[in-house]
C-alpha cells in the first residue's frame, strides 16, 4: 500500500526535536506547524527538518484554535494525515470528520484519556478514537481507559514519549559521582531536585512544607530547582519564612544538557508534587528516581515510568505530610544508588526513547 504521510501540529516544540528529526530522516514524513508557541514553550529550528513544508496560522478562538489551511490537506495527495489529538483544535475535528469521504487515513499522536471524561466529553473522545484509523498513545493507562469507553482495541497503540535521548545517552555514559551539591551547600545532606517550569500547578510549595516536616524529624535535605516561572517569587518568600533559604538552590533555567546531566545524576531524588510529565523521563534518563502524587486522573502519562519502590514513589496528592513521609521512607531504605540508576535506565532504554517511538510509528502507519 502506498503511503504519503504528513504530520501537522500546533507548534514545533523543542523537546520533540529528536523524534521529529528521526521521523524526517527515516520515514520521509512531511511537516507542517502552527506559527504560535503554546505556553511560551521554545520551538526547535525547523530548518533541521528536510521535509518541513511550511507554517499554518493558528487562529485563537478562546479555549479553542483553528489552524488555517490545514483542512486543505484533505484535497492534497497525502494518503495519511498524522496529528496530535488535542480536543481544542477545531480544524483537526473537521479533518477527522471528513477524512473518510476523501479516502484519507488519519492517525493521532494523543494523550487519549485521563479518566475524568464524563458526558459529552466522554462521548466525543470515544467517537474520535473510533473514527480515526489509529491512535498512538503515551501510555497503557490511557489505553485501558479508552477500552473501557468502548474504543476498539485495534485502534489503540502505545508508543510512550521521549526527549533528546541520543544526546543524553552520550552524556550519561560520561557521568561520575561528583561533589557538586556538597560544594554548593557546604553539607553532605541528601539532595532533592525538580526540573521544569516553576508554575503554581506544579505545587512546588509542598516541597518546602515537606522539608520543614523532615527537619522536625531530624532528616534534613537540600533542594535544587532547575527552571524559572511564575511561582519562583512565592517559593523564595516561603523559603525565607521557613528558614530554609540556605538549603534551597534556585538554579534558574538551563538548556545545557551537560550541566543538567550533572545536576540530575548527582541528586538523590527528583520530586514533582504536581503532575510529573516529562520531568520523570528527564530525571530517570540520568538515573534519578522520581516522587510524584498518586491521583492518576490528574497526572500526565509519564507517571507510568515510576515503579513504586524501584524507580520512585507516590504520595497522597496535596499532602506535604505524605510527601515528607514518602521522601523519608525512600531515603531510609538505603537502596543501592547504582542499582536504582540501572533500574531507571532500563525503563528509559526499553520504552521512553525516540527509537522505540519510530518502531511504533512504522508498525502502525507503514504496516503494509
Amino acid at each position: 500500500m502506498r503511503h504519503k504521510v504528513c504530520f501537522f501540529n500546533q507548534s514545533p516544540v523543542h523537546y520533540r526535536k529528536e523524534i521529529f528529526m528521526l521521523m524526517d530522516q527515516e520515514l520521509d514524513i512531511d511537516f507542517y506547524f502552527g506559527d504560535s508557541r503554546p505556553g511560551g514553550i521554545a520551538s526547535m529550528d525547523v530548518g533541521l527538518l528536510s521535509h518541513f513544508r511550511g507554517y499554518y496560522h493558528n487562529i485563537n478562538l478562546g479555549r479553542f484554535y483553528w489552524q488555517s489551511r490545514a483542512v486543505g490537506l484533505l484535497w492534497s495527495n497525502y494518503t495519511d494525515l498524522f496529528t496530535t489529538g488535542t480536543h481544542n483544535c477545531l480544524s483537526a475535528w473537521l479533518i477527522i470528520l471528513l477524512a473518510p469521504l476523501f479516502g484519507k487515513r488519519v492517525y493521532l499522536w494523543s494523550h487519549g484519556a485521563y479518566g475524568n471524561e464524563r458526558g459529552l466529553k466522554r462521548w466525543l473522545t470515544r467517537w474520535k478514537m473510533n473514527r480515526v484509523t489509529a491512535s498512538l498513545l503515551y501510555g497503557e493507562y490511557a489505553r485501558r481507559l479508552l477500552l473501557e469507553m468502548g474504543v476498539k482495541a485495534s485502534k489503540l497503540h502505545v508508543f510512550y514519549n521521549s526527549l533528546a535521548y541520543d544526546e543524553q545517552i552520550v552524556l550519561r555514559r560520561q557521568m561520575q559521582p561528583s561533589p557538586l551539591y556538597k560544594s554548593h551547600f557546604g553539607n553532605s545532606r541528601p539532595n532533592l531536585v525538580f526540573i521544569g517550569r516553576l508554575t503554581k500547578t506544579k505545587r512546588l510549595e509542598l516541597i518546602l512544607e515537606a522539608m520543614s516536616l523532615l527537619r522536625q524529624k531530624g532528616c534534613e535535605v537540600n533542594t535544587t530547582f532547575i527552571g524559572s516561572g511564575e511561582a519562583q517569587e512565592m517559593l523564595q518568600a516561603k523559603a525565607i519564612q521557613a528558614g530554609l533559604e540556605q538549603h534551597i538552590w534556585f538554579y534558574g533555567p538551563c538548556y545545557n544538557e551537560r550541566l543538567i546531566a550533572e545536576l540530575l545524576y548527582n541528586a538523590d531524588l527528583c520530586v514533582s508534587p504536581g503532575n510529573v510529565g516529562l520531568t520523570a523521563i528527564h530525571a530517570m534518563t540520568f538515573g534519578t528516581p522520581v516522587i510524584t502524587h498518586n491521583n492518576f486522573v490528574r497526572q500526565m502519562p509519564e507517571f507510568e515510568a515510576i515503579e513504586e519502590g524501584i524507580t520512585g514513589d507516590f504520595f497522597t496528592e496535596g499532602s506535604g505530610c505524605s510527601l515528607a513521609d514518602c521522601i523519608r521512607q525512600w531515603l531510609l531504605k538505603g537502596l543501592d544508588r547504582e542499582a536504582t540508576r540501572q533500574a531507571c535506565y532500563r525503563v528509559i532504554d526499553t520504552k521512553y526513547n525516540p527509537h522505540e517511538q519510530i518502531k511504533a510509528i512504522r508498525n502502525v502507519i507503514f504496516k503494509d
